[in-house]
């Protein structure tokens, strides 16, 4: 049995799945705010809990919203920030008394998608998290690859390809630099450009239902979007020449991405024939608990 849980800063949740991966039991709770201890806490009662009522134990996968410093071995880059410098995988090691395998939620979420997803039988697979963040994980032949610096498959903080006029000014990032794809591609990304060009506020669902009635402006600030997301998908795709690119998080709900970014890309991609695919999520939400629970076999 293998068992996943998701960290996220509002909830935990754990699954617990067969050889097959099919779900055996599925469990939430909230997640304890900014409260670290009671974090580990609940996620050894969580694992307790799905073993309890399995009647089995199983190896443990989990996805965090950082990485674990290769050189200290404490959680970084985390938005939970009671989790950063902390030991969590120590912690939770010497409380469940077995290894934790650990991974960021983007690269649950590739790994997911990649085993038994969208992108199953894939060479090689670049999965994408369009939503309050942009983040990204790389999977080649069924192997998650991580990196030294445990950042593989972060292009949310690289700059944005080739910026035009309507790109600018770069706008500043939370990391610290400007211009950052994370800053155009997520959800509040694409909202804050809509609201630089026409002073309107909108939600990113809200743009996307405008722009399908017929709404000038909001159908500009998509097509700004769509612009963007393909000069940056075509450095990926330079880059690491995927198979697939597998889309996660609200934004890859707009349909119209599917197949606009592929028409577009290919002014950026250095090849005439371009064969790597696009695709829609297959698990959806339940993909970072799933790629956890993938972090746990073998």
């Amino acid at each position: 049995m293998r068992i996943g849980v998701d960290l996220g800063g509002t909830k935990i949740e754990a699954v617990a799945l067969d050889d097959k991966g099919g779900i055996l039991v599925r469990r939430r709770v909230d997640t304890p705010a900014l409260d670290y201890p009671g974090t580990v806490r609940a996620v050894v009662e969580l694992v307790s809990r799905l073993e309890s009522e399995t009647g089995r134990s199983g190896r443990v996968g989990l996805g965090t919203p950082g990485a674990i410093a290769p050189g200290t071995g404490l959680l970084k880059n985390a938005n939970s920030v009671c989790l950063n410098g902390k030991p969590l995988k120590v912690d939770l090691e010497t409380a469940l008394q077995r290894e934790v395998r650990m991974a960021n939620d983007a690269d649950c979420f590739a790994l997911s998608e990649a085993t038994d997803g969208a992108a199953r039988g894939a060479g090689s697979v670049f999965g994408v998290i369009l939503g309050t963040g942009v983040g990204g994980g790389v999977v080649v032949r069924g192997r998650l690859i991580s990196g030294p610096n445990a950042i593989a498959g972060e292009w949310g903080h690289n700059p944005l390809p080739l910026p035009t006029a309507e790109d600018l000014p770069l706008p500043a990032c939370y990391c610290g630099r400007a211009g950052c794809i994370e800053t155009y591609l997520s959800g509040p990304g694409m909202s804050a450009d809509h609201r630089r060009t026409t002073g309107e506020e909108k939600s990113a669902i809200e743009l996307v239902a405008a722009a399908a009635a017929g709404d000038a402006a909001c159908e500009a600030t998509l097509v700004r979007y769509e612009k963007r997301l393909a000069r940056a998908l075509a450095g990926v795709i330079n880059l690491l020449d995927p198979d697939v690119i597998v889309l996660g998080g609200g934004l890859s709900n707009i349909d119209r991405l599917y197949a606009r970014v592929p028409e577009l890309w290919g002014a950026q991609v250095f090849s005439d024939d371009i064969r790597t695919r696009l695709l829609r999520h297959a698990h959806g939400d339940s993909s970072g608990v799933r790629g956890a629970a993938w972090l746990g076999s073998g």
